[in-house]
């Protein structure tokens, strides 16, 4: 280990031997009982705002509608973003947590009230221990994860412009699998997602007479059928991708046969050429779809993009993942490989500016040793993962998640 990595590895240890557990699982179990969907994170901002302040960073609020930008400017050196995202998910909780989610049908399903815990913790650690480092820290809480415009919006509202460019950009998430892990991957660790929009348009009519209508309920269904298809017979076996049809809407009644249906899909991608291949094959399916069935109109495809594919600087992922290597075990930190999940984080980043994203693994020791399998990849599918209501982290995540934050600024900064 070289000696920048090793004093970052030294330094963390001491500054953050102070970081109080029941503290931090306090303000995380007070989160938690109050998510807030994406732009509503009003509170969840105010919190994390009024600690910033309360440790000297310079805060601006409502950077991106609910966004909050923390800036702790001490002295000469490179310029680091740390970054933690603060939305819920419109799901019911089911976990019988004593803390659980006190808002109907609104839950931290995706461990985002664990982030802003992180981020909190990282961030008074380093702002009490300034005097062991030199350079500009930038707190970034994120809303709107979820719905995918989080970023964007942040952008927007001039997060590249307003705030000291970074000369890194730093983030984590957390995942299943037994508590105390920290996989790292270089290069390609997240996949691009897009949205995919579909009307059938139909002839409406009786129930009685479906020969007098052309009925887009029927058409529909064979399209999300031949979607089977793309993955399994268009792509190639080397490439990982996932078309999923998430809804389904037609009809008002029994007897009424509709005027239209709507679909929606979602797509996972790793390769720009497969996205463009398969976004071309359903939209030539739909349509080759509803020209067999006589639709009088053509159908309606719209794309919306969503996330990119995000690919950590492999240089910057190999520092952090030795610092962290150190500071933890060389067993815990691993290679998770390239993930079908997709983040805006890295559209945070400015032109040119490397970024590093990992995981910290979450999943209680009981749960994990009851989980049927017998290696990792059969037991991350049987324990609750994230957006499930059963989503449960365990708290003993709180000081180590918030001590990878360190290191990896630490490992960055003067």
């Amino acid at each position: 280990m070289n000696e920048s990595n090793a004093a970052a590895v030294r330094l963390t240890r001491e500054i953050t031997s102070g970081l109080k557990p029941a503290a931090l699982e306090d303000f995380y179990r007070d989160l938690h009982r109050h998510p807030e969907l994406a732009f509503q994170e009003h509170r969840t901002a105010g919190k994390l705002a009024a600690r910033l302040r309360a440790a000297d960073y310079d805060v601006t609020e409502g950077v991106g509608r609910t966004g909050v930008v923390g800036v702790l400017a001490n002295g000469d050196g490179p310029v680091v973003w740390l970054r933690g995202d603060m939305d819920a998910l419109p799901v019911q909780e089911a976990t019988g947590l004593e803390y659980a989610s006190t808002v109907d049908g609104v839950m931290h399903a995706c461990g985002h009230d664990l982030h802003v815990t992180w981020l909190v913790g990282a961030a008074e650690a380093l702002a009490a221990a300034r005097d062991t480092w030199s350079g500009t820290l930038v707190v970034i809480g994120q809303p709107a994860e979820e719905s995918g415009g989080g970023a964007s919006a942040m952008v927007a509202a001039g997060l590249h412009t307003r705030f000291p460019r970074p000369d890194s950009l730093l983030g984590q998430h957390v995942t299943p699998g037994l508590a105390g892990f920290y996989p790292h991957t270089p290069g390609l660790t997240m996949s691009a997602s897009d949205d995919i929009d579909v009307v059938v348009h139909g002839v409406g009519g009786h129930g009685s007479r479906p020969e007098s209508t052309i009925d887009p309920i029927v058409t529909a269904a064979y399209i999300v059928t031949r979607l089977q298809t793309v993955v399994s017979r268009e792509v190639a076996a080397a490439h990982s991708v996932v078309l999923t049809v998430g809804q389904f809407h037609a009809g008002t009644k029994h007897n009424i046969i509709p005027a239209e249906a709507r679909l929606s899909l979602n797509l996972r991608t790793q390769d720009p050429q497969v996205r463009h291949r398969v976004i071309g094959a359903v939209r030539r399916i739909v349509a080759g779809e509803c020209r067999t069935a006589g639709c009088p109109v053509p159908p309606e495809v719209t794309l919306r993009p969503g996330y990119p594919n995000t690919v950590n600087d492999a240089a910057l992922d190999g520092q952090i993942a030795a610092v962290h290597r150190e500071l933890f075990g060389a067993e815990t930190v691993f290679d998770f490989g390239p993930a079908m999940g997709s983040e805006d984080f890295s559209l945070l980043a400015p032109d040119g500016v490397p970024y590093d994203y990992w995981y910290v693994t979450s999943t209680p020791p009981d749960v994990w040793e009851a989980a049927p399998g017998t290696d990792i990849a059969e037991k991350i599918g049987d324990v609750p993962g994230n957006h499930s209501p059963l989503f449960a982290p365990d708290p003993s995540v709180l000081v180590p998640g918030a001590r990878t934050l360190v290191a990896a600024a630490l490992s960055r900064l003067a």
